[in-house]
């Protein structure tokens, strides 16, 4: 694995689901492949367990962590190509992302898209553009268009709590005062579309997914159809991307609710977090012993740290061909 930004990068995503699942009875089992390397974190936007997650997968494998605040920490990057840099930013990504990957053996950066411009977003343009400049090993930890660790925990934690072999996984719109990215919703599709699951994308008309990401999912535009026997259900908001960035709805009959919840096969309920209680998901749910979200999160490490040891084994395989 030499970069990690969509399930493609994943030679074999269940082989990677088990070594999560190993890696969590067994932390501290590979400390010593990160030796003397260095994980550079770069953050466009605010986070919490992406943040934190990332760092304690990093340390359980031995590595050194440098977190920066990108624009907070650091000048303003200018991310075009031949521009007269007159304006406010001070430093051209060519040069930031080579000193960066100067200074680190795997360079991980979150950045979210600016819901404005749908082409520019969806160009990746900021994940692009670290890849193309750092020289090393690439790990997203949020781009315009997809969360690739989010997703793999997510798939993490479905098979460590399904009860059937092919469970019945929603994804459901639920309403929010922002307007959201559609990057969750997009990667986790991506995700569930490779995985052994039969798969159903719930929200109201006009809330539909590029079709690259809803791929062979169900699409369901009644929660209560949806719910009937399923076995997870994970909530998020997202945006427009037809009539991009924008908030078509806020029907609080999507909200979460255990009326709705009645109608599964006792399903347990996912989040991404941070999630809005009582607006997205009401609290007899998120607070129900049917509510996963915080194990969820747990998760996060152990799909961080199962991607940066298949990255680390890259680069010792890149090194030392002939030890392996």
């Amino acid at each position: 694995m030499q970069n990690f930004t969509s399930v493609k990068d994943a030679y074999n995503i269940q082989n990677l689901v088990n070594e999560a699942l190993l890696m969590k009875k067994t932390p501290y089992a590979d400390k010593h492949i990160g030796k003397n390397r260095t994980l550079g974190l770069l953050f466009f936007n605010s986070s919490l367990r992406t943040r934190l997650s990332t760092q304690k997968a990093a340390q359980n494998l031995g590595m050194e962590v440098m977190i920066m605040n990108v624009g907070a920490d650091s000048w303003q990057l200018e991310m075009n190509e031949g521009v007269i840099m007159n304006g406010d930013k001070a430093e051209h990504i060519s040069e930031a992302a080579a000193v960066v990957g100067s200074y680190c053996d795997i360079v991980g950066v979150r950045s979210f898209p600016g819901l404005v411009d749908r082409e520019l977003d969806y160009s990746e343009q900021v994940l692009n553009q670290f890849l193309k400049y750092t020289g090393r090993p690439f790990i997203s930890l949020e781009s315009a268009t997809r969360h690739p660790l989010q997703s793999l925990t997510d798939l993490i934690t479905i098979n460590e709590f399904k009860t059937v072999e092919r469970p019945k996984v929603v994804l459901t719109w639920a309403p929010h005062v922002k307007a959201l990215p559609q990057c969750v919703p997009n990667s986790f599709s991506e995700w569930m579309n490779h995985a052994d699951v039969d798969f159903t994308i719930a929200h109201p008309k006009g809330y539909e997914l590029a079709p690259e990401f809803a791929g062979n999912a169900k699409i369901c535009y009644d929660p209560k159809e949806a719910y009937e026997g399923a076995d997870f259900i994970y909530a998020k908001n997202w945006s427009s991307y037809q009539d991009y960035g924008k908030i078509l709805s806020s029907d609080p009959a999507w909200m979460v609710d255990a009326a709705k919840m009645s109608l599964t096969n006792n399903a347990k309920f996912m989040h991404c977090l941070p999630v809005r209680r009582n607006l997205v998901v009401a609290d007899e749910v998120i607070d129900s012993p049917n509510s996963i979200v915080i194990q969820q999160a747990g998760n996060r490490v152990w799909a961080a740290q199962a991607v940066l040891k298949e990255m680390i084994l890259t680069l010792m395989r890149t090194e030392s061909p002939y030890l392996f």
